[in-house]
């Protein structure tokens, strides 16, 4: 397996995190194929890697109710 630099990829943090800082995910858009999400509070820490098509569908699992509590 490759390895893929994240190093200078832009990070934003998700709409659906919470106000105070907490519970918190970061994505990027700057992969092609591929959709890095990490966790906010250790963004030295590890990053997880989705294909794009595979985020896209749990954003809008997410977005429309259909996974359990996420309304």
């Amino acid at each position: 397996m490759r390895s893929i630099d994240l190093s200078n990829i832009t990070w934003r943090k998700s709409s659906y995190s919470n106000s105070d800082g907490g519970e918190c995910i970061e994505v990027s858009n700057d992969l092609p194929a591929l959709t890095p999400v990490r966790d906010s509070k250790n963004p030295q820490g590890p990053a997880l890697l989705f294909g794009t098509s595979a985020w896209a569908s749990f954003v809008t699992a997410v977005k429309t109710g259909e996974l359990p509590g996420t309304v």
